[in-house]
């Protein structure tokens, strides 16, 4: 992936460069939603199988996509990111339960590293990057990449969309990667040539809080007459406008499953926080970004 981004799409205008980066969250993922398991039982697989180092955090918490995604932006916008500038959520938070309801709707869950232009020029551009697990809807190219495989989705302003795809864990994927990078760098070597560069920007990190997609949301709130209608109410004040929902009756509970339409982060995170005010709701479970629908283009 390096090698095209750096040479292939040297002169192409990048918009976003999203993809699955991680393949032991991305095998973590998948078996919960092909087999109907929970976090702890295929993480255990996943170390079983080798997937999954001894201590899994690096992984799980996001840590190495966060790097990946650092690597991706430098070489997509041309500019300097670290790793610790990377905002990061992992997968531990994600439940059988979101990714039922998340095939009900018509989604598939996965972690994506997202690193994407908002604004500014070649020269001088604003950008986000970020990771983070997010709904992707059943027709997108990265939801059919399953088990240990990784993809990234590259959208540039003239060769349009591009996705390279491979195994993304294991002994003999990574050690052929390494090696290529080990002969590449025999070749500089050999010809007295550093490796080849482009000339950096100075970019600028757009705000996350004036980030903008859709959201899904799952609550459990008491049931009774007003419930509703008093939750509508606050996503209402922070201006987040409702795509979908539905009500689902647990004895003295329901749960309330919500998709909204796109909707600026800042605004999410603070209805978020008003809803756990409120007396009626008992708990704020799933909270995803869905992405790669037509609103988030």
């Amino acid at each position: 992936l390096i090698r095209p981004l750096r040479e292939s799409l040297a002169g192409e205008s990048i918009g976003r460069v999203m993809g699955i980066v991680n393949g032991t969250t991305n095998f973590i993922l998948t078996t919960m939603s092909e087999a109907g398991l929970g976090y702890d039982e295929v993480l255990a697989e996943a170390q079983r199988l080798g997937y999954a180092e001894r201590d899994p955090t690096a992984d799980v918490d996001g840590h190495d996509a966060a790097a990946k995604a650092a690597i991706l932006a430098s070489l997509a916008f041309r500019c300097d990111v670290r790793a610790e500038d990377v905002p990061r959520e992992g997968i531990s938070a994600v439940t059988e339960v979101d990714i039922a309801f998340a095939a009900q709707l018509g989604y598939v869950i996965k972690l994506l590293a997202v690193a994407e232009r908002t604004g500014g020029d070649e020269s001088a551009p604003e950008i986000s990057v970020r990771v983070h697990p997010a709904m992707l809807p059943r027709t997108h190219p990265l939801a059919a990449v399953r088990g240990a495989f990784n993809a990234v989705f590259v959208e540039g302003g003239s060769a349009g969309e591009l996705m390279l795809y491979g195994r993304g864990a294991g002994g003999l994927p990574t050690a052929s990667a390494v090696l290529g990078d080990v002969i590449d760098a025999a070749h500089n070597l050999d010809r007295g040539t550093p490796g080849r560069a482009a000339p950096r920007a100075e970019a600028r990190m757009h705000p996350a809080d004036d980030l903008r997609c859709a959201w899904y949301l799952n609550i459990d709130v008491v049931d009774r007459p007003g419930v509703l209608a008093a939750v509508a109410t606050v996503f209402g004040e922070h201006r987040v406008s409702i795509r979908s929902m539905e009500q689902l009756g647990m004895g003295d509970e329901a749960r309330l499953v919500f998709l909204t339409h796109v909707a600026r982060q800042g605004d999410v995170m603070a209805t978020i926080h008003d809803l756990r005010a409120l007396d009626v709701v008992e708990h704020i479970g799933g909270v995803l970004r869905v992405l790669g629908d037509e609103e988030d283009r």
